[in-house]
């Protein structure tokens, strides 16, 4: 069979903060679904001190995507090899690295480099790849500089809270609530509208109206990432409401020997340039704070209960 074609890009950006501080970000995988726009989520192994390998979810040219690479750390160089072992279609082969370059006055540049191949060399499945890594290396590549230059004073205002039910009930019952999102219009009454699509396997991506105790809606679009033997699901919101920058979250349910925890975690970023807007010229981002809480946690709260309603009645045996 024919070696496909081997196509290269390089993104380049400087950044005015040490090489080190820039190097401890592009490091902390496991932080990425946080700190940079297109992923989703990642889980992450470490094979040696330094190796690891990553587990993938991101969003590219509006369609998520899924991979799996391996990683080779040179911290004393300043750089981080990657290689796919795994990839998603249309992509064949992905490699790369992330370089630093110190430069004076505790500046450094930061190069992005890939090196790709497409299954069967198809000429728009090299456009759609050149695409997709153009965007998010630009977007990867920008979220870092803001990062790294952010003042340490000035750090993103994120926060992160939980709700739980104890359950006594078969963890399959209260898993299925959870990731039946397709039934929440008829099963959560603060869902208003909810549509579904399931690109791939344990991926979910789902645009959701949520309705107010004031009556008011709002609407969100995730992407949710299913794990059923676990009895996890994850997920990051790529539309958020006008207060958020950010929102992750996760569903678990652990089985503690008296029942099942089933616990709703979320990290969230306030938007404080709208917190004016949204709740007046005199509110502050601890308002925010409570605002956000009391919203997301009172909708995670009412949807524990009814998951442990159904997962505990009698039909559900």
């Amino acid at each position: 069979m024919p070696v496909p074609t081997s196509h290269h890009a390089v993104h380049r950006i400087g950044i005015e903060a040490p090489a080190g501080r820039v190097y401890a970000l592009i490091r902390d995988a496991a932080e990425w679904p946080r700190r940079f726009t297109p992923t989703v989520h990642v889980e992450r192994a470490a094979l040696d001190a330094r190796s690891e390998r990553l587990r993938i979810w991101a969003t590219a040219n509006g369609e998520v995507k899924h991979w799996t690479s391996r990683r080779t750390l040179d911290p004393e160089g300043l750089n981080i090899r990657f290689r796919q072992e795994v990839c998603s279609p249309p992509v064949a082969a992905m490699s790369g690295t992330w370089a630093l370059r110190e430069r004076p006055r505790d500046s450094c540049e930061l190069t992005l480099s890939h090196t790709f191949a497409v299954v069967d060399d198809r000429p728009e499945d090299v456009r759609w790849t050149t695409t997709a890594t153009d965007r998010n290396s630009r977007t990867e590549l920008a979220n870092i500089k803001a990062l790294a230059e952010r003042p340490a004073s000035g750090a993103e205002p994120l926060f992160s809270f939980e709700d739980s039910e104890l359950v006594r009930a078969p963890a399959e019952a209260v898993y299925a609530f959870l990731a039946e999102a397709r039934k929440w219009p008829a099963r959560l009454p603060h869902v208003s509208r909810l549509d579904l699509a399931e690109p791939s396997d344990g991926v979910q991506v789902m645009t959701m109206a949520t309705r107010a105790k004031d009556g008011s809606e709002h609407t969100t679009e995730s992407v949710r990432v299913c794990f059923p033997e676990e009895r996890r699901i994850v997920y990051k919101q790529v539309r958020t409401p006008p207060l958020m920058t950010l929102h992750t979250g996760e569903w678990s349910v652990r089985d503690t020997g008296n029942g099942l925890l089933v616990t709703s975690r979320h990290t969230v970023g306030i938007n404080e340039a709208a917190v004016p807007a949204v709740l007046g010229a005199d509110a502050t981002v601890a308002d925010a704070r409570a605002r956000v809480r009391a919203a997301v946690g009172g909708n995670s709260a009412a949807t524990l209960a009814l998951a442990k309603g159904f997962a505990e009645a009698p039909h559900a045996a």
